[in-house]
C-alpha cells in the first residue's frame, strides 16, 4: 500500500501555483472533450449562455456560470458524454455603448469608410474638442467593434478558465461570426417563409440616445421624479367654448401633441362632454372627447389627453379612434421643427400663436421642452377659455414609475417607425404550453415565465437601427420614384447567407443600381441582440449548417441562466424552438439568483455597483469561490460574503491536511472489519446516496451540504481522531488494516464527492495516490461513486454504533475541556454514564472510543440522556509531574 511522507509537500497549499499547474494538466489530458460519436441518450447537452461582451466580468457572473459547471464536471463523472459550449454574445447595443465611449466615437451614415483608420490622428486632424465624438463610417465603426470584443473575448476566456469551468474550447463559438450569422438569418428566411415575420409602420418604443426601437422585454420601470401639472382645457361647440375642465399631466411638453380627451364612460363629471370637442391650450388645436374603459376616474382629475405618443394607451386609443397623428418628438429625443395651421392633422384656432410657442420649443430635448412649456401655461394669453392662466396652482411632486430600456439613460418614448416584428400575440397559449413541456428549477420560477406570457402586449419587435449586429437578409425595390417599395421584398437565398445587404446587391441587380430610380436599396437594420442568442441551441447543434448535428444534440438537456432573463432569453429561445423546429429548446432550465451588493441590491454594470471577481480570485482562489457560489440554492439571491469565502479556504486547507494525514498511514492491505469502521462505511454510503440525488435534481447546494456535514462532523472531526492509535497499532495487524482501508475508501469518496465544487484541491490530493491505484491520472476522469462500491464491505452490526462513537468521543472532549486538562492528556479512568440503549449502542466500538479518549477502557453508569448530550464522560486524568 503506497503512502506519502509529510516532508514530501509543502505544509501549506499553494492555491495560486496549484491552479495554474491543475488548468494546464486538465488542458492537455483533454477532460472537456466530448465525443461527438456518442448516442444522444448518453449524452448531456448544456445551453450555456454566452455572456454580453462589453467590458469586464464581475462577481454575478462567476456565481451563475459556476453553478452549470459544478453541474457539468458531476454528469461528466457519472459517466455522460457532456456537451459544454460557450458562446460569446458580442453584438448588440452594449458592445456599441462601450465602442462609443472608449475611442469617443459616433458612426453615421452615408460617412466615407477611411482604410486603416487610426482615431486619433484624425481626431487631431479635424481638430477635436476633448467632448467631442468623431464621425466615422459604418464600416470603420463595426471593424472597432470587432477589436474590442476580440479582447474582451480573451479576457472572459481567462477569467473562466481560471475558475476552472471545464468548457469545451473546441465548442467555442461568437455570435457575430459567420456561422451565427448564417444561423440567425436562416432563422428569419424560416419565419418568413412561415409568415410569423411582418414590418409595418406603426408606433414603437423608441430610446433616444442609441436612436433604435426597443422590445418589449428589454423595458425596465425605474422610481423618477416628477410632477402633476393641472392645466384647463376649453369645450367648444359651435367654435365657441361652452365650459372647461382641468387635465393633471405630467408631460405638459407634449401639449402640442394632444389629438383627444378621454374620460371613463361612467364618470359622471364628463358624462356630458362625450362627443363634443376640447380645445387645447397654448395651441388651440381641436381634440374629440370620446369614452374609454381604461380611463382611470381615480387617477389625477378622472379626464385626461390623449397624445401621440405618450404611452402604450396612448397608442391603442389612437388606433382604436382614429386620432390624428401629430408627432412632435424625433429619433434623437429633440423637437422637431412642425407648423400649425395645415389640413394635414395640425390645424389650429389660432395657428400664429400656436406657432409662436411651438417654436420656442423646437430642436430642445424634452426636460427643456417640458420647462418651456410649463411657462406657456403660466401665461393667459394661451388659455383655452379666456379664464386666466392655464396653469391651475403650481406643479405638485411626485415619485412615479418611468420606463427606460434596461441599458438606457433617458426614458422610452413612442415614436412612428417602420420595423419588422415577429408574431407572437397569437401564440401566448402554444407558448405556455411549451413552458408546461419544460421543468423549472426552482418549480415556481415558471409562474414567472406564465405571467410574461400572458402579459404580453406586442409582438416581438426583431429590428434595431444599430450596426454591430446581424443584417436582416432583405431588400427593398424602388419605385419609378426612388421609393421603397415595402410590399414587395427581396428576401436573400438561402446560398448567399451570410449577407450584408448594406454592401451586397441582391439576385438579379448589379450593385450600380443601389439607391436609383428602378434599383434597390438594402435594409441597414440589424437584428435585435436577442434574436441571435436566442439561437444558442441551434447554433451549437449548427442547425443546417454541413455538420448539422441537430438530431444528435437538440433538444438540449439544461438551460443554466439567471431568472431576471425569463422573459427575454428564456422566453424567446422557447419561441425559437416552438417557431422553427415545434420543440422545446431543452428538457430542463435551472435559474440561479442575483448577487446582491451591501444595500441588498442586484450587482449590475449598468447600476455602477459591481465587485470584478479577480481581486476575489487572488485572495481565496478559484476553489473557494466556486465554494460560495455552490453555497446557494437555486432560484436564491447571495451576498458577496467574505466569510463564506474564508470558510471555502478553510476546507481546501483540511481537505489537504486531511489527506496527508490518511495517506500517510500505512498498513498490509486488509478487508474492512472492524465494526466502527463498517459502521464509517455505512454512513459514507448514505452521503453517497443523498449527495448524488440532489446532484441528479440540480441541488448541488444540497449535495455540497451534506458532503461537507459529512466531511467536517464524521470524518474529520471524530473518525479520524478516533483511529489515530487503531492506524499506528503495530499489535493489531487486522485492525490496522481495516483501519487504514476505511480511512482510504473514506478519502477516495470524498474526494470525489466534492470534485465538481472544489476541483483543485480535490485532483491535487488525488494525484499523490489515487491516480496511480485506479488509472485515473485525474479525478474528473474518475467515477462518480455509487452505492454499489460499497455492496462488498459488510453492514454493522449496530445500526447506530457510528454515531454513538461519536457522541461518546463528544462528550469526553467536553468533560475534559471542563476539567481544563489536554484533549491528548491520558486518563486513569473514564466512566460514561448512558442509558441502556446508549450503552447497547456503543458496545462494540467501544475499544476504539476508549483509546481516542486516552483510556484503557470504558466504565459503564446508569445516566439518563440530555437534549443536548447522549452520554455524560466522568474522567480521572493521570497526574502530570510539575516542573520545578
Amino acid at each position: 500500500m503506497k503512502s506519502i511522507e509529510f516532508g514530501d509537500l509543502p505544509k501549506r497549499f499553494d492555491i495560486n501555483e496549484r491552479e495554474a499547474y491543475w488548468r494546464k494538466r486538465w488542458s492537455e489530458l483533454g477532460i472537456e472533450k466530448r465525443d461527438p460519436g456518442a448516442p444522444r441518450d448518453r449524452s448531456f447537452v448544456i445551453d450555456s449562455p454566452p455572456p454580453t461582451v462589453s467590458g469586464a466580468l464581475h462577481i454575478g457572473h462567476v456565481f451563475s456560470y459556476t453553478h452549470q459547471d459544478l453541474i457539468a464536471r458531476y454528469k461528466r463523472m457519472a459517466g455522460w458524454n457532456v456537451v459544454y459550449p460557450m458562446g460569446w454574445d458580442d453584438n448588440g447595443l452594449p458592445t456599441e455603448r462601450r465602442v462609443q465611449n472608449y475611442f469617443s466615437v459616433r458612426a453615421e451614415p452615408n460617412v466615407s469608410y477611411i482604410e486603416n483608420l487610426d482615431v486619433e490622428a484624425e481626431r487631431l486632424r479635424l481638430e477635436l474638442g476633448k467632448n467631442q465624438q468623431l464621425i466615422i463610417s459604418r464600416q470603420n465603426f463595426i471593424e472597432m467593434c470587432h477589436v474590442v470584443t476580440e479582447l474582451d473575448e480573451v479576457a472572459f476566456k481567462d477569467t473562466f478558465m481560471r475558475m476552472g469551468y471545464s468548457i469545451d474550447w473546441g465548442d467555442e463559438y461568437a455570435t457575430i461570426d459567420d456561422k451565427s450569422r448564417r444561423i440567425a438569418q436562416r432563422s428569419f428566411l424560416d419565419l418568413h417563409q412561415k409568415g410569423h415575420v411582418y414590418q409595418l409602420e406603426a408606433p414603437t418604443m423608441w430610446d433616444v440616445d442609441f436612436q433604435t426601437a426597443v422590445a418589449q422585454a428589454e423595458v425596465e420601470d425605474r422610481e423618477k421624479g416628477g410632477a402633476y401639472h393641472d392645466i384647463e382645457f376649453g369645450v367648444f361647440e359651435d367654435d365657441a367654448p361652452v365650459k372647461s375642465f382641468v387635465v393633471s399631466t405630467t408631460r405638459p411638453e407634449l401639449l402640442a401633441a394632444c389629438v383627444g380627451v378621454t374620460a371613463h364612460p361612467d364618470d359622471e363629471r364628463f358624462k356630458g362632454l362625450f362627443g363634443m370637442h376640447a380645445v387645447t391650450p397654448g395651441f388651440f388645436a381641436k381634440v374629440p372627447i370620446f369614452p374609454s374603459e381604461e380611463a382611470d376616474p381615480e387617477k389625477g382629475t378622472g379626464i385626461l389627453m390623449v397624445c401621440t405618443f405618450g404611452d402604450q394607451t396612448d397608442v391603442a386609443w389612437w388606433r382604436e379612434e382614429g386620432l390624428e397623428l401629430r408627432q412632435v418628438l424625433g429619433r434623437n429625443g429633440r423637437i422637431l421643427d412642425r407648423a400649425f395651421g395645415g389640413e394635414d392633422g395640425w390645424q389650429s384656432l389660432n395657428p400664429a400663436k400656436a406657432n409662436a410657442n411651438y417654436q420656442q420649443m423646437v430642436g430642445k430635448r424634452v426636460p427643456s421642452a417640458r420647462a418651456i412649456a410649463v411657462e406657456l401655461m403660466r401665461d393667459p394669453e394661451n388659455s383655452a377659455t379666456g379664464n386666466g392662466a392655464p396653469l391651475q396652482g403650481e406643479p405638485q411632486q411626485i415619485q412615479h414609475p418611468v420606463r427606460y430600456y434596461e441599458k438606457g439613460d433617458s426614458p422610452l418614448e413612442y415614436l412612428t417607425t417602420r420595423q419588422w416584428f415577429v408574431r407572437l400575440l397569437d401564440k401566448k397559449e402554444q407558448m405556455l404550453e411549451m413552458g408546461r413541456r419544460i421543468t423549472w428549477h426552482p418549480e415556481f420560477m415558471r409562474k414567472r415565465y406564465e405571467n410574461w406570457t400572458e402579459n404580453l402586449n406586442v409582438d416581438w419587435c426583431i429590428s434595431r437601427q444599430r450596426y454591430f449586429g446581424v443584417s436582416i437578409p432583405v431588400w427593398y425595390p424602388l419605385d419609378d420614384q426612388g421609393e421603397r417599395i415595402y410590399d414587395d421584398v427581396i428576401v436573400a437565398p438561402e446560398a448567399m447567407l451570410p449577407v450584408d445587404p448594406e454592401t451586397m446587391a441582391p439576385p438579379g441587380y448589379s450593385e450600380d443600381r443601389r439607391g436609383v430610380p428602378g434599383g434597390f436599396a438594402g435594409e441597414a437594420d440589424v437584428f435585435d441582440t436577442w434574436f441571435t442568442s436566442s439561437l444558442s441551441p441551434q447554433r451549437v447543434a449548427r442547425w443546417g449548417e454541413e455538420d448539422d448535428q441537430m438530431d444528435s444534440l437538440f433538444p438540449m438537456d439544461i438551460r443554466p441562466q439567471a431568472h431576471d432573463i425569463i422573459r427575454t432569453w428564456a422566453f424567446y429561445t422557447i419561441a425559437k424552438a416552438m417557431l422553427h423546429q415545434e420543440s422545446v429548446p431543452w428538457h430542463n432550465i435551472i435559474l440561479s439568483g442575483w448577487v446582491l451588493d451591501p444595500d441588498r441590491k442586484k450587482m449590475s454594470k449598468s447600476k455602477g455597483n459591481v465587485v470584478t471577481p479577480i481581486d476575489t480570485l487572488d485572495r481565496f482562489g478559484a476553489d473557494a469561490v466556486r465554494y460560495w457560489s455552490a453555497s446557494f440554492r437555486l432560484g436564491s439571491d447571495a451576498a458577496h460574503d467574505e466569510s463564506i469565502f474564508k470558510i471555502g479556504g478553510k476546507l481546501v486547507t483540511k481537505l489537504y491536511n486531511a489527506g496527508k494525514f490518511v495517506l500517510a498511514q500505512t498498513a498490509e492491505d486488509g478487508p474492512i472489519t472492524n465494526e466502527l469502521d463498517r459502521a464509517f462505511v455505512a454512513e459514507l454510503k448514505e452521503v453517497v446516496r443523498r449527495a448524488t440525488q440532489a446532484f441528479e435534481d440540480f441541488e448541488f447546494s444540497i449535495a455540497l451540504q451534506e458532503t461537507e456535514k459529512f466531511f467536517w462532523g464524521a470524518f474529520t472531526d471524530n473518525y479520524i481522531e478516533l483511529l489515530k492509535r487503531r492506524s499506528r497499532a503495530e499489535d493489531d495487524p487486522a485492525g490496522r488494516a481495516s483501519a487504514v482501508a476505511a480511512l482510504r475508501l473514506g478519502l477516495n469518496v470524498v474526494l470525489r464527492l466534492f470534485a465538481p465544487i472544489v476541483p483543485t484541491i480535490a485532483d491535487e490530493v488525488w494525484s499523490w495516490v489515487f491516480a496511480g491505484e485506479t488509472g485515473h491520472a485525474s479525478i474528473h476522469q474518475a467515477p462518480w461513486p455509487t452505492i454499489e462500491e460499497f455492496d462488498s464491505i459488510a453492514l454493522p452490526e449496530i445500526a447506530g454504533s457510528f454515531q454513538a462513537a461519536c457522541d461518546a468521543i463528544s462528550a469526553i472532549r467536553k468533560a475534559k475541556s471542563e476539567s481544563g486538562v489536554s484533549l491528548n492528556r491520558e486518563l486513569l479512568s473514564l466512566v460514561l454514564e448512558a442509558d441502556e440503549t446508549g450503552e447497547s449502542d456503543l458496545r462494540l466500538v467501544a475499544e476504539d472510543v476508549a483509546a481516542a479518549g486516552g483510556a484503557d477502557t470504558i466504565v459503564f453508569a446508569p445516566g439518563e440522556p440530555t437534549a443536548e448530550w447522549r452520554y455524560t464522560a466522568r474522567i480521572e486524568p493521570v497526574e502530570v509531574p510539575v516542573k520545578s
